[in-house]
């Protein structure tokens, strides 16, 4: 079989996770190595540049111009609506371990008043709801890049499936529980896209997909679609299956964390689970923080 091309953005973790559904996939492989918007303005904060899909769309296109037949995502980075039109999530294969991390301090040993390193308005919400005395500086960047800046801060806050990946988790010196700090929609997954009309190609990857994960990542993502937003506003899902159940967490708050909303659904369709979620949030005064602008 020819190579199979596959577009990823150029970090160490982007090279390692397209190479990991090479793997998977099995046969000769070809990286198309794509800069995308977030890639280039690593300076301005990640919801400045429109949240979600800053990290995704320069790769879609080189799929949906033939450069590439499929592409490789952090599930977490995928914007909440439906692929771009000619495009499909063929296969979500696994998903790593989908907590949050601090690296250089636990939470309790942070001294009052302590500088947290973070470029999520996410994690900042909830470290603010639980210790309002926290300070916080905008931290961007690949993975090595945060770790060696990770000095200048009393923490950072990263992902612990990044660590995981790139053989890094010694430098965790806490995994946050999810009921400290509720993950990203998706984080720890990978999605595989390719063209719609690409019959073979469709059947390769459903040989990879992961059906359980794919299940609670769609019932993560039904809540950020039905709450019309993207990483700029703070919010936060973790689902997993308990036999034919889904069952999914869920928060939206302020940026500032005085305001923390929470839901528990549960149900047998990830994608009604997700949109009860939402509108459970949205019940508890959802609807008054996004009309106040205050999610960001």
């Amino acid at each position: 079989m020819p190579a199979l091309r596959v577009a990823t953005r150029g970090s160490v973790l982007a090279r390692w996770q397209a190479e990991r559904v090479a793997t998977l996939l099995g046969g000769a492989v070809e990286l198309v190595i794509v800069t995308t918007t977030g890639d280039a303005h690593t300076d301005t904060p990640i919801h400045a540049m429109g949240g979600t899909g800053v990290f995704v769309k320069e790769v879609q296109q080189a799929v949906l111009d033939g450069r590439a037949d499929i592409a490789v995502h952090s599930a977490k980075d995928l914007p909440a609506s439906a692929s771009p039109e000619g495009l499909v999530i063929a296969a979500v294969p696994e998903r790593a371990n989908p907590f949050d991390a601090l690296v250089g301090s636990t939470l309790e040993a942070l001294p009052a008043g302590a500088r947290i390193g973070t470029g999520s308005v996410r994690r900042r919400a909830q470290l603010a709801a639980i210790r309002p005395d926290l300070t916080f500086a905008e931290l961007r960047g690949n993975v090595p890049t945060r770790l060696e800046k990770a000095s200048e801060f009393d923490a950072i806050v990263v992902a612990a499936a990044a660590l995981e990946r790139l053989n890094l988790l010694e430098r965790a010196t806490a995994v946050l529980d999810p009921s400290v700090m509720l993950p990203m929609v998706a984080q720890g997954a990978l999605a595989v896209e390719c063209r719609a009309d690409d019959d073979e190609t469709r059947t390769r990857l459903a040989s990879i997909d992961d059906a359980l994960v794919h299940r609670v990542v769609d019932a993560e993502r039904a809540f950020l679609a039905a709450l019309g937003g993207g990483c700029n506003l703070p919010c936060a899902a973790l689902a997993h299956t308990d036999g034919a159940e889904i069952m999914i967490a869920a928060l939206l708050a302020s940026g500032d964390g005085r305001i923390v909303l929470r839901s528990s659904r549960h149900g047998r369709d990830p994608l009604v689970v997700g949109a009860e979620a939402a509108a459970e949030v949205m019940e508890q005064g959802g609807h008054e923080l996004l009309d106040a602008g205050v999610g960001g």
